[in-house]
């Protein structure tokens, strides 16, 4: 469904500075540190040259690498796959390149603005995604229990539907000040903003999604809660986060990550990649021309890291999967935390026990995609009965759950994400091949529109992911559990290394799940930042004193400490 939150919030005078991801957490501006002429800081001269390890080329580990080589410094980045991580587009093979499926991220909200930063810097351009009844989607068919609703706008559904949009609003506005934390957030109120986010987290860290609905006098009818469960918010049904912590859901409705989300077109990917190759206008110590490319030989990351470990000196040594063996001064960790666990050996003196704990501590959910190109968007042709849209983006309780059609024009040929699922509906499919997957999700999309041939339009073979099985992620992103705010907190911080006795400080974690809001990409913007200027402060940087960076405010504006005891 639309978003649907408070009314008086959605018709709020356009004159209202924008809503962005300016917190509840930690309520610092990267963005305004991002456009700040005086730059986001600078390393004496005597560091310039020095070699910085970054392990993770997604997003995160490419941004942190950009900056750190604009300072002077030389990032040495490590990717055990491909540049981008969840940033992942690919395309089928024998069709038309222009065709193309995103496997991990493919839609982004206005409210990112540190990620619009970088997409700007890249030269991209994006477009609305076609969510559930968004503006930019012609039409959306809900499909609960057997029976079909085909709607253009929120008003075409049954009374129901616009009950439990209702009854969320309540829910928000009850339950979690929404107007309020929302005026707080458009107007950057930082004291405003703490004083409410500090009393939610201390009520609601135990609470779940499911129990802060359940405690609501406007969810009481469970028909309602199981509606909404199946349909939602934003980009649709939410019932996989039932279990989740309710604080991981208000970081979302706040800052409307879910709401007005647009695609990057060519593909997410994209942006990585030029950043990999982006030669700054404004470069310390490099010559002019210089990119991260050009600073790996062959311009190519260095293979997956194998083992991490401390040595005298307060160095990071790094065995990478051709054997070699470095040391550095400092390291930025980007990829998923839970490699930590797994895929490489480390040394338990690499972070302290309860870094460690949090990192064990880590919830990751599991998510399913599966595509297939197609001749034309046929289904804006007309049902000349009906006068609908013949096929339309399609949410239902059957095994595709999310639907979604994409395409460039009515005369170019288009793709289907036949479906879209997380947590159990994405592990119900598991063992099956991409075929086996699209033989699934063509049944139930043919119970749906029975009239509808999808498989005739179809113009090559499927392309599928499971994040939960992809070797170097092992889930979708993070999610944390109730009781879990603590160990984010502790991940988060990470990057104030001042706090750390001095044998635990000189590797850096960031990473959408070492942000506040997992599974978005600005959450890997601002943790790459945070790790930025750590590294920064690490080699005896330091920001311009008009434009302090997350760490010289951090006392300021710290994340509510519970207590331990």
């Amino acid at each position: 469904m639309t978003s649907t939150v408070p009314t008086a919030v959605e018709h709020a005078d356009e004159q209202q500075p924008p809503i962005t991801m300016f917190g509840p957490d930690f309520p610092y501006a990267y963005d305004d540190y991002l456009a700040h002429p005086a730059g986001i800081g600078q390393i004496p001269a005597t560091e310039h040259g020095s070699e910085v390890v970054v392990i993770g080329g997604g997003l995160s580990g490419i941004v942190a690498a950009y900056e750190l080589m604009k300072m002077g410094l030389k990032p040495v980045v490590h990717e055990a796959d491909r540049i981008g991580g969840r940033l992942r587009t690919v395309g089928f093979e024998g069709c038309d390149p222009s065709l193309t499926a995103e496997m991990g991220a493919m839609r982004f909200p206005p409210s990112s603005t540190a990620l619009q930063h970088y997409i700007d810097l890249a030269g991209l351009e994006t477009r609305p995604f076609p969510n559930p009844l968004a503006e930019a989607t012609p039409s959306t068919v809900v499909d609960l229990k057997g029976e079909s609703h085909y709607a253009e706008t929120v008003e075409d559904l049954p009374q129901v539907y616009r009950d439990v949009a209702a009854a969320w609003s309540r829910c928000l506005e009850e339950g979690a000040d929404f107007s309020d934390m929302n005026r707080a957030l458009r107007e950057r109120d930082v004291p405003r903003i703490r004083e409410i986010w500090a009393r939610l987290v201390e009520q609601l860290d135990n609470q779940t999604f499911y129990g802060f609905l359940c405690d609501s006098e406007a969810f009481k009818s469970f028909r309602h809660r199981e509606i909404f469960g199946q349909v939602g918010f934003g980009t649709g049904g939410w019932d996989t986060d039932f279990p989740n912590s309710i604080l991981e859901i208000l970081r979302v409705v706040y800052t409307e990550a879910d709401d007005h989300h647009r695609g990057i077109v060519g593909g997410s990917q994209q942006l990585p990649l030029r950043l990999w190759e982006r030669e700054p206008e404004k470069i310390v110590h490099w010559p002019y021309g210089t990119s991260l490319a050009a600073l790996h030989p062959g311009g190519e990351p260095r293979p997956a890291v194998t083992r991490l470990h401390r040595t005298a000196g307060g160095g990071i040594t790094v065995t990478d999967a051709d054997g070699e063996i470095r040391t550095y001064r400092a390291a930025v960790f980007t990829a998923q935390s839970w490699m930590l666990l797994s895929k490489i050996a480390c040394d338990d003196s690499l972070f302290p026990i309860d870094h460690w704990t949090a990192i064990e501590r880590t919830h990751y959910m599991e998510s399913s995609k599966l595509f297939v190109p197609v001749d034309r968007p046929f289904w804006l042709d007309k049902d000349p009965v009906t006068g609908r849209d013949t096929m339309s983006m399609t949410l239902t309780d059957r095994m595709t759950r999310g639907t979604y059609l994409l395409d460039d024009g009515p005369d170019r040929p288009a793709v289907i994400c036949l479906s879209y699922t997380w947590c159990d509906d994405s592990l119900k499919w598991l063992p099956l091949s991409a075929n086996e997957r699209m033989e699934v999700m063509l049944k139930s999309l043919g119970e749906i529109y029975p009239g509808v041939d999808i498989r005739k339009h179809v113009i090559g073979s499927p392309v599928t992911v499971s994040w939960e099985n992809e070797p170097y992620f092992m889930g979708a992103f993070k999610a944390n559990l109730p009781g879990h705010y603590r160990y984010q907190r502790r991940l988060f911080t990470h990057f104030m290394q001042d706090r750390l006795p001095e044998d635990k400080r000189g590797i850096f974690l960031a990473g959408d799940d070492i942000s506040w809001t997992a599974g978005w990409a600005e959450g890997a913007v601002q943790t790459a930042l945070n790790a930025v200027w750590g590294v920064m402060h690490q080699f005896g940087g330091a920001t311009d004193p008009t434009n302090p960076g997350p760490g010289d405010v951090y006392d300021e504006i710290a994340p509510v400490e519970l207590p331990e005891d």
